[in-house]
């Protein structure tokens, strides 16, 4: 079993979002390791999740801390191989580090910097995650990701459900999508209904 398309997971804080998400072949789980944020994720707790899976890359979340500190934060979290980060001359910083870069970024922060930030992207090799203000894209936020999405790869966050991915996938020419973890009701026990109705929409046969 695969998937059809990229998908990353992210804010993932507990065992059962892991352990599913490696068992549907998700491509990568991402931490968040900015310690201001609820999801902030520990370097023992990062180690007793990741411990228990396999197969699946794993990826650092940020959103303002600088180059060097995330370096030396890295140091920490063993087999992270993609940082993700909102802001891009962080991560044109990151660019000899070794990594998969993804440049997360609201779709109307986009407007009229289409071909600008697509082609730096382009030539930086740095992945796109574009999130939008809604449940579900406008025409116009559309039309923004699919002139980026000429140029450079780009991982849809936002305005996805089980009756669309395919075909945004598609009709955007998406990379891949990206989906968020949740809180466990209980350890152990997780509400899964959403995200698994999207992961086996994108299920094929090897």
């Amino acid at each position: 079993m695969a998937l059809s398309t990229f998908v990353k997971i992210g804010g993932i804080t507990n065992l059962s979002d892991a352990r599913y998400c490696a068992g549907m072949y998700v491509d990568v789980l991402g931490f968040c390791l900015e310690e201001s944020s609820d999801k902030f994720v520990h370097p023992t707790q990062f180690e007793e999740i990741t411990g228990w899976i396999s197969g699946i890359e794993l990826a650092a979340e940020f959103e303002s801390e600088e180059a060097d500190y995330i370096l030396q934060k890295l140091e920490k979290y063993p087999n992270i191989s993609w940082i993700q980060h909102q802001r891009l001359e962080t991560l044109v910083e990151l660019a000899d580090s070794g990594k998969n870069l993804i440049y997360e970024v609201n779709v109307n922060e986009l407007k009229h910097l289409e071909n600008q930030v697509a082609d730096r992207l382009a030539n930086l090799d740095i992945f796109m995650l574009v999130r939008g203000p809604h449940d579900k894209l406008t025409k116009e936020e559309e039309e923004i990701i699919l002139k980026i999405s000429d140029k450079a790869s780009v991982i849809l966050g936002s305005g996805i459900s089980e009756f669309n991915v395919k075909s945004l996938v598609s009709s955007l020419n998406l990379y891949g999508i990206a989906l968020e973890g949740g809180e466990e009701i209980k350890p152990g026990l997780k509400d899964f209904d959403e995200l698994a109705d999207i992961l086996e929409e994108l299920e094929v046969e090897d």
